[in-house]
C-alpha cells in the first residue's frame, strides 16, 4: 500500500445520528413554541422529520447517496458513494478540522455540485481518523519513515 494514498471506508455512525435528531428537535421544540397553532405543529414536525432524514441518509449511511468510502491521494479527493458511483471531488480551501470531527467542502468537477463532508472518529477508526486530519489540515497524507515501517 502506497503510505501516500489512503482508503477510508466509512462505517455509520450512532452518535451522530443521535445529534442530529436531537438538534432537529430542539429546533422544532423551538419552532413550536415561537409559531402557535397548527402551522406552528405543522413546521415543528417537518423540522423533526428532517432530521430524522438527515440521520438517516448522513449519518447512518443509508441513503443510495450516502458516501461510503474516501480515497485520499495527495492533496485529491475521490468520493465513492452507496449507489457505487464515484467522483473526483476538488476540496475547498476552507475545512473544519478538530479532535471529534473533520468537516470538508468539495465540488464535484462533472457536475458542478457543492456537497459537505462530515467525519467523525466512529466512522473510520482511532487512526486513520488521525491521518485524515492531518491531511485536511496539510493537504498530504503523513509519511512514515522506512525505519518506523520494519519495527
Amino acid at each position: 500500500m502506497n503510505p501516500r494514498r489512503l482508503r477510508l471506508e466509512l462505517k455509520p455512525s450512532p452518535l451522530l445520528a443521535a445529534a442530529l435528531v436531537v438538534a432537529h428537535g430542539a429546533a422544532a421544540a423551538c419552532l413550536l413554541v415561537a409559531v402557535p397553532g397548527s402551522a406552528g405543529a405543522l413546521a415543528a414536525t417537518a423540522l423533526a422529520a428532517l432530521g430524522i432524514i438527515a440521520a438517516r441518509s448522513r449519518a447512518l449511511l443509508k441513503g443510495r447517496g450516502a458516501v461510503r468510502a474516501l480515497e485520499l491521494d495527495g492533496p485529491g479527493l475521490t468520493v465513492c458513494l452507496a449507489n457505487g458511483k464515484r467522483f473526483a471531488g476538488e476540496v475547498a480551501a476552507r475545512r473544519y478540522v478538530s479532535r471529534l470531527v473533520v468537516i470538508v467542502s468539495l465540488k464535484e468537477n462533472a457536475r458542478r455540485r457543492r456537497r459537505t463532508l462530515l467525519v467523525t472518529p466512529d466512522m473510520v477508526g482511532g487512526d486513520a481518523f488521525r491521518r485524515l486530519r492531518v491531511w485536511a489540515l496539510w493537504g498530504r497524507l503523513p509519511a512514515v519513515a522506512a525505519k518506523q515501517l520494519s519495527a
